[in-house]
């Protein structure tokens, strides 16, 4: 089964994610609570959907693994 495009779709925002750690790490800006509101149900769907992406892309380490041997 081919998964390329989930992959790239899902390290895209766990690239957003990690830029938005990074903004709160180095100008306290979280960006997600300011476009979006702090705490509300929607910032919260998206700090699910970034950590179950997170996750997700823990799976790559095998699978990257399996392609380079």
């Amino acid at each position: 089964m081919n998964s390329r495009g989930l992959d790239y779709t899902i390290l895209t925002i766990a690239i957003i994610g990690a830029i938005n750690w990074g903004l709160i790490g180095f100008f306290r800006l979280d960006l997600v609570a300011f476009l979006f509101g702090n705490m509300t149900l929607l910032s919260r769907v998206i700090y699910g959907i970034v950590g179950i992406c997170g996750l997700y892309l823990v799976s790559m380490f095998g699978r990257v693994r399996d392609i380079a041997d």
